[in-house]
């Protein structure tokens, strides 16, 4: 049976996670909400095409599938699903290259400047986008998960805390020592940050 759009609107999050454990077809709900958010955070964490990412969505599913009974309601759920969605992104990107390094697709001005203004960087014309782009490509994987989580996603320490399995503490110190290594690595490569 497909489930309309239009019940699965009419359902909190809670009651989609209960139907789904009767039935599997109300997982479409959550796909339905969480599709293209998720599809986004793939691209941003990783340099695979459309089509690669689409793959790591719905091998995402299954394992949410397969799991939804041992969901943890004291944890948010959109967390649980982007944990899920991380882990099996990290998973395949790094089976498919033999490396443990994950490379970000092209950013867009306003998110370059939510970061640049956060690190206390001037407003930046073209060269400097592209010189902060080159930046984050170097940054290690611990700090661009941050960021992305962060910049990309809009969450707080608490969901970050929930998807990356790690203390809200170090949640904030690998914030603060990513801004420092986007510094650094401006630095080393003699990127000025101006007008």
């Amino acid at each position: 049976m497909l489930i309309s759009k239009e019940i699965c609107d009419q359902l909190s999050e809670q009651e989609i996670v209960q139907k789904c454990l009767l039935d599997v077809d109300y997982l479409s709900c959550l796909y339905e909400r969480y599709e293209r958010k998720l599809l986004s955070y793939i691209g941003h964490i990783s340099s695979i095409s459309h089509d690669q990412a689409e793959d790591i969505l719905q091998e995402s599913f299954i394992k949410i599938w397969r799991n939804i009974h041992s969901y943890d309601p004291s944890i948010k759920l959109s967390s649980w699903i982007y944990r899920i969605v991380h882990n099996e992104t990290i998973s395949q990107w790094r089976k498919n290259t033999g490396s443990g390094k994950i490379a970000f697709v092209e950013m867009s001005y306003q998110l370059i400047g939510e970061i640049t203004e956060d690190f206390n960087i001037p407003e930046l014309n073209d060269a400097g986008i592209q010189s902060t782009h080159r930046v984050l490509k170097e940054m290690p994987i611990k700090y661009k998960e941050v960021l992305v989580l962060k910049y990309f996603e809009k969450l707080n320490y608490e969901e970050i805390s929930d998807i990356l399995k790690i203390p809200e503490g170090t949640v904030a110190t690998r914030l603060n020592r990513a801004k420092k290594a986007f510094l650094s690595t401006a630095k080393k490569h003699q990127i000025q940050f101006h007008d």
